[in-house]
């Protein structure tokens, strides 16, 4: 099975070394538009083969598009990353010709390949992928929803001070700092609702943090965060070259379900070698019900900025 990742910046790098490490390809494309760039980044990752045991075989390329040829999955986390101050929103003018272009020029090297979108504003650059390319829309599919849960995960288990991997939560709506809803009414521990653990003003609190984590990141960092999502990215691309049929969070074309259409928004779907298998619909109550309908408001208007682009 072969992925491609177009951007080798520190998201696309950290996605190719989970992957490759992890086994879950056979080859990894990495691809930029810098001289060298990817290739330095592919090189080191395949000189930590003999000392972490993968197989996978890593290659790098300034922007030669042949070399994606018969990816199964390709990535595209092209784009300006975030910095200090800066929403996702306003990297929509500059990300939505980047990423158009580098959509058209995969698909004429991988026709059937999937397409995994990681560049901000994730909502709208994956609606522009689908709108651009014309593709089904199982095989479109927006990565927020993976990390934004990940990151709601990690709120809780430090709340519960218990192992993250013993709790259950997941984010949907927009990926953005004010459009994710985390849905604390049915986060579990080990099974238990995390509600008999914690007070509603803690959960509060948890919501509350996970939706400005990725600024959080930004403020320290300086730069967008790499390592939760390249790890999200990989646990993504798993589900689909394995077949694994997890329930993930994705951004996907919504025809109807959750009461909306004609948007890109983060939903739980069956991931699996298709990509989008299955729209999960789970039971919102009101006030959630509410919250999804304002966040499709605010994604909408990110997507009427996309009107020159797809004139």
């Amino acid at each position: 099975m072969k992925v491609t990742i177009v951007g080798a910046g520190n998201v696309g790098a950290t996605c190719a070394d989970v992957i490759s490490y992890r086994g879950i390809a056979s080859e990894v494309v990495l691809l930029d538009i810098k001289e060298g760039f990817a290739e330095g980044k592919a090189m080191d990752i395949m000189q930590c083969a003999t000392t972490t045991g993968f197989n996978t075989r890593v290659s790098g390329s300034t922007n030669d598009y042949s070399k994606t040829a018969n990816s199964n999955v390709v990535v595209i986390t092209s784009g300006i990353p975030r910095k200090p101050g800066m929403t996702r929103e306003e990297l929509i003018g500059i990300n939505a010709g980047i990423v158009k272009s580098v959509a058209d020029n995969v698909l004429k090297y991988s026709p059937d390949a999937i397409i995994v979108v990681v560049s901000n504003p994730m909502d709208t650059m994956t609606y522009l992928t689908l709108k651009a390319t014309g593709l089904p829309k199982n095989r479109i599919i927006g990565m927020g929803g993976a990390l934004d849960s990940s990151r709601f995960k990690y709120y809780l288990s430090q709340a519960l001070n218990k192992p993250s991997n013993d709790v259950q939560g997941m984010v949907i709506g927009g990926h953005g700092d004010t459009t994710m809803i985390p849905l604390t009414r049915i986060a579990s521990y080990n099974g238990s609702p995390v509600s008999d653990f914690l007070s509603q003003e803690v959960l509060d609190k948890v919501a509350a943090d996970t939706m400005v984590g990725g600024a959080t990141l930004t403020g320290l960092l300086g730069t967008s965060a790499w390592y939760a999502p390249g790890a999200s990215v990989a646990y993504l691309v798993d589900s689909i070259l394995n077949d694994q049929r997890k329930m993930i969070a994705c951004s996907v074309y919504l025809e109807g379900e959750y009461g909306q259409s004609d948007i890109c928004m983060g939903v739980p779907c069956i991931i699996g070698k298709n990509g989008i298998e299955e729209i999960v619909d789970i039971n919102l109550d009101e006030k959630e019900k509410g919250l999804f309908a304002k966040s499709a408001d605010a994604v909408r208007n990110m997507n009427d900025a996309l009107k020159s682009v797809l004139a």
